[in-house]
C-alpha cells in the first residue's frame, strides 16, 4: 500500500476473479464461461464494426437495448408478465458495473442485505462505496433464509441462482422479498437464470422496487465482451444512467454493442447451446454422485461438489494436477470446489480425473 492510497481503503478486501494460469493448457471449468463460442451472427455483427473504430460508439447504447426489451418482453409476456420497453434498460461493462452502479445509487444510505453465501463481489462494493451490509446465515448447507431476508430493513441484493450453490429460488419467493416491504429495493443478479430459472423481468410490471441484472457471459457466450443489462422501472433505470453517465458514458464499445444485440436476437443458437450446458451439467451431477461427492442441486452453469474424504483443497490441487482448473472459494466453502459446465469433452476429461484423485486417494 502507498503512502497515497485513502486510509478508507486500507483494509479493502478486493474480490479475487477465477486464476487464468499459463504454465500449461488447462480444460478450464473454473470461472463459468460457456464452452461455446459465439453464434456466427454475433461475429459478423462485431466484425462488421472494424471499418468505425475511429468513432466513439452511441453512448445510449440503443440498438442493444431495443434487442434486450424485444427479447426480455417476449421472455416476460411467456411467463405471464407485462411490455418491457427500451426505457426500461440500461447497459454496463459487464453486470458487475451495474452491480457496482447500483449500490452506489441505491445502498450506500439504506445498506444491503445478502446471504453469507452468493457472490463475493457483493461486500466488496459495499465496503468500496461505504454502505453498510448484513451477511445472513444460511439454511443448511445451501439454502437463503428467506424470512431472514424479508424481514431485514436494508435493501437486497440476491443472486438467483445462488451465485456459488446455484440453487434458484422460485419466481414465488422472490414474490414474497418484493411485497414483504415496498419502500426497499430488491435486486436480483440473473447471471445464471438462463440455465434453469425463471426471470424476474416479468415481475416488473407489478413491482416497482424491482432491478433485475442479468449478464451476457454466460448463456450468450460473450463474457470477453463485457456486457451487462438491468431491468427496471423508468425512474430506477433514469438514476443508474445518471451514475453511469458521471463515470462513463461510452460504456460500451461499437463491437460489443452490435455483438450484443447479434447474441440477443439469436434464439436458435442460444436455445441450443443452453440446453447443450444443461444436459451436461445433468450428467455431471449423476457421474459425481456415483464417486461419492455431494452436489448441490444447481440450475446454474456449474456444480459445488465436495468429498466427505477429501477437502476441497485436495480436489481442487488433484483436479489442477491432472490438467483439471476448478475453482476453490475457501473461506466458508473449504469443503467444497465450484466445477464450470463445460463441453461434453470437457466433462469427460473432468470426470476421469475426478476418478484418479479418488483411487489415489483409495476412495
Amino acid at each position: 500500500m502507498s503512502r497515497f492510497l485513502a486510509s478508507r481503503y486500507s483494509g479493502l478486501e478486493a474480490y479475487t476473479p477465477g486464476e487464468q494460469p499459463r504454465d500449461r493448457r488447462y480444460v478450464k471449468l473454473n470461472t463459468n464461461e460457456s464452452p461455446f463460442p459465439p453464434s456466427p451472427a454475433v461475429i459478423a455483427a462485431a466484425d462488421a464494426e472494424k471499418g468505425a473504430l475511429n468513432l466513439y460508439p452511441d453512448p445510449t447504447c440503443l440498438r442493444l437495448k431495443e434487442a434486450a426489451a424485444k427479447t426480455y418482453g417476449e421472455l416476460s409476456r411467456a411467463l405471464g408478465g407485462g411490455e418491457i420497453t427500451p426505457d426500461m434498460v440500461t447497459v454496463g461493462n459487464g453486470s458487475d458495473e451495474l452491480l457496482a452502479f447500483a449500490v452506489l445509487a441505491f445502498f450506500t444510505e439504506r445498506g444491503a442485505a445478502f446471504p453469507a453465501v452468493g457472490y463475493g463481489f457483493y461486500p466488496v462494493f459495499c465496503s468500496l462505496f461505504g454502505a453498510a451490509y448484513d451477511e445472513l446465515p444460511m439454511k443448511g448447507e445451501f439454502e437463503v433464509d428467506l424470512p431472514a431476508l424479508a424481514d431485514s430493513p436494508r435493501n437486497i441484493l440476491l443472486a438467483n441462482p445462488n451465485a456459488q450453490t446455484g440453487v434458484y429460488l422460485p419466481l414465488s419467493d422472490i414474490r414474497k422479498l418484493l411485497s414483504a416491504n415496498k419502500d426497499r429495493l430488491v435486486l436480483i443478479d440473473e447471471a445464471y437464470c438462463d440455465f434453469g430459472g425463471e426471470s424476474a423481468v416479468s415481475l416488473l410490471g407489478e413491482f416497482d422496487n424491482l432491478l433485475v441484472v442479468t449478464t451476457l457471459s454466460k448463456s450468450r457466450q460473450l463474457a470477453g465482451g463485457r456486457i451487462g443489462l438491468a431491468f427496471s422501472g423508468r425512474e430506477i433505470v433514469l438514476d443508474l444512467e445518471k451514475i453511469r453517465y458521471s463515470f462513463n458514458p461510452y460504456a460500451l464499445d461499437r463491437a460489443a454493442i452490435a455483438a450484443g444485440a447479434a447474441a440477443l436476437l439469436d434464439g436458435e443458437y442460444f436455445d441450443m447451446t443452453r440446453t447443450a450446458v444443461i444436459g451436461q451439467r445433468e450428467r455431471m451431477k449423476e457421474e459425481l454422485l456415483a464417486l461419492g461427492f455431494t452436489v448441490s442441486p444447481s440450475s446454474a452453469n456449474f456444480v459445488l461438489a465436495r468429498h466427505p474424504a477429501l477437502s476441497g483443497e485436495k480436489i481442487y490441487e488433484g483436479l489442477k494436477a491432472r490438467g483439471v482448473l476448478v475453482r476453490y472459494l475457501g473461506g466458508r466453502l473449504s469443503g467444497y470446489v465450484r466445477i464450470t459446465v463445460g463441453s461434453r469433452e470437457d466433462t469427460d476429461a473432468l470426470l476421469a480425473a475426478a476418478r484418479d484423485v479418488c483411487k489415489e486417494a483409495k476412495i
